[in-house]
């Protein structure tokens, strides 16, 4: 199974990839704006390569809960300089979170390879284009409404069903308007319009979503799901997002997308040569 991301390519399954989070924004639930300034957001992108990041993913508008929209130009002002530099700086690839299609044209003509999509439940297939015209990788995440309002009632019959049906809907969409499969990864979407339980369900039935021959992105590094189970805050749920990310290897997934980049490389090691020995 081949993934290819403008001049990248990998084969899965193989070692699991893991995918830095550089958040440019002022009000991330993880990290609080402590990367809004260009010049330390690049700063952080570089010390994620350093400690083994195989990808970095940088976006200029939170997606946290209840957030709201960023005007276009402050979302552009906020992630091109800091794609621009990194870009020149690290061989490994770049993603740009986004989910405007302006957004990401001018971020992949900056230098990023791969648009990172919460909202790939959109209609418009302007977004898809785009990625389509720059052979770029594409993240289809799953998410039941917009951030704004996802969390204030999110339900499902059958959630593990209804994402997997997602997926092969999008994945039908996507090839038609010129992204083919071996550019896209799929990721469900871990507290996005979710419950804590949907979040459990999903983590517990990963597996059953390779079934669409796709590798598989997980994001659930310091979420709040991991404080509702444990009672830990932000800061605190180093353990909590480890454990689930071992877990997601054992049971298929090829890309991790985390804060704590250090820490999951050991951790995603260990594990892989275990289930190697």
């Amino acid at each position: 199974m081949l993934w290819e991301a403008g001049p990248h390519r990998w084969a899965f399954p193989g070692r699991t990839l893991v995918m830095g989070i550089v958040n440019v924004t002022p009000d991330s639930f993880a990290d609080g704006g402590r990367y809004f300034d260009p010049e330390r957001a690049v700063a952080h992108g570089l010390e994620l390569a350093a400690q083994g990041a195989d990808l970095l993913d940088v976006g200029g508008e939170s997606t946290r809960p209840g957030a709201e929209p960023v005007p276009l130009e402050e979302e552009l002002r906020r992630v091109l300089p800091v794609i621009r530099s990194l870009a020149r700086q690290v061989r490994i690839p770049i993603s740009v979170d986004t989910v405007k299609p302006e957004v990401a044209a001018e971020a992949l003509a900056a230098g990023a390879c791969i648009v990172n999509d919460v909202a790939a439940n959109r209609s418009d297939p302007t977004l898809w284009r785009v990625v389509a015209e720059a052979r770029a990788g594409y993240v289809c995440m799953h998410m039941q409404g917009c951030p704004r309002t996802m969390q204030e009632r999110p339900t499902y019959r059958d959630v593990v069903a209804e994402v997997s049906a997602f997926f092969g809907e999008r994945l039908e969409r996507l090839a038609g308007a010129g992204v083919p499969p071996e550019r896209v990864v799929l990721d469900v979407g871990i507290g996005f319009g979710k419950t804590c339980g949907h979040n459990l369900q999903l983590l517990r039935e990963l597996a059953s979503f390779t079934r669409w021959g796709r590798p598989l992105l997980l994001g659930v590094s310091r979420k709040s799901f991991l404080g509702v189970l444990t009672g830990a805050a932000v800061a605190d749920r180093l353990p909590g997002s480890l454990a689930c990310a071992v877990w997601a290897v054992t049971r298929g997934v090829a890309i991790l997308r985390v804060h704590d980049v250090a820490e999951t490389v050991q951790a995603v090691r260990v594990i892989e040569a275990v289930l190697k020995a």
